[in-house]
């Protein structure tokens, strides 16, 4: 399977300055490029071919105010996660200054086709764990899909040091029906990541935000990541992510 890897190129900006930095940021004095890439990153992932990965992310620190787009497109808040094509892309920032001046930054990438092939990690079945059998989850059964040993009926708790290096979760299922819907969310119910996700017979992925990875490790009290049917039907053969 071929991979795709984004390649950061050092950033050339257009921008509108402001004056040089002569007060702590923070209560209100102006900022300058310099400050603004020093709290600014562009990193971006590998990710399979055919799937939904493709990813730059871009993240902001505060107190500045970002806002993103690539050819005109916006991404959202201080920090986004955004899809990308093989070719060659400018990410654009715009950014607020504490003083209310604005300043401009644009970030070339470029997204090249490479070979190396990734490592799958099987979480539930797959070659790895032959000993785990395909499953059909019923309509609102919270257990079902509960990555927990304790709690759950087959996934196992995924162990924090995989939760916060994690990107993406690659589910492997089949006989997905029309009527499909799915709900991400915690296993204490008080957080839901993603409402009505509809999934193909295939290859389907989840985005692991760093909300998700702090909501739902071991450490936070028990909400494990926990996936849940609200219609429909479909079998779970594997789930791997891939480094």
């Amino acid at each position: 399977m071929k991979k795709i890897l984004f390649l950061l190129v050092a950033a050339v900006c257009a921008f509108a300055a402001c004056d040089p930095i002569h007060e702590d940021i923070s209560n209100g004095g102006h900022i300058t490029l310099d400050e603004l890439k020093a709290k600014t990153t562009v990193t971006v992932d590998k990710a399979a071919s055919g799937l939904n990965g493709n990813v730059i992310t871009c993240q902001t620190l505060a107190p500045v105010n970002a806002r993103w787009d690539i050819g005109g497109k916006d991404f959202e808040s201080n920090y986004a996660k955004k899809k990308m094509k093989l070719g060659d892309h400018v990410v654009t920032l715009t950014a607020l200054c504490p003083d209310g001046t604005v300043l401009i930054a644009d970030y070339p990438v470029s997204c090249q086709e490479i070979t190396d092939p990734l490592v799958k990690y099987y979480i539930y079945g797959g070659p790895d764990k032959p000993e785990d059998v395909p499953f059909q989850p019923g309509a609102w059964d919270a257990a079902a899909m509960r990555f927990s040993s304790t709690e759950g009926a087959h996934l196992p708790t995924i162990p924090d040091d995989v939760y916060f290096g994690l990107k993406t979760l690659i589910f492997d299922v089949s006989d997905v029906s029309a009527d499909f819907d799915l709900k991400v969310m915690n296993g204490w119910w008080s957080a839901t990541y993603y409402d009505h996700v509809k999934w193909t017979s295939g290859l389907n992925e989840l985005q692991i935000t760093q909300d998700m990875a702090d909501q739902c490790a071991k450490g936070g009290e028990g909400r494990d990541l926990d996936l849940m049917l609200y219609s429909g039907s479909m079998t779970l053969n594997s789930v791997y992510y891939e480094e």
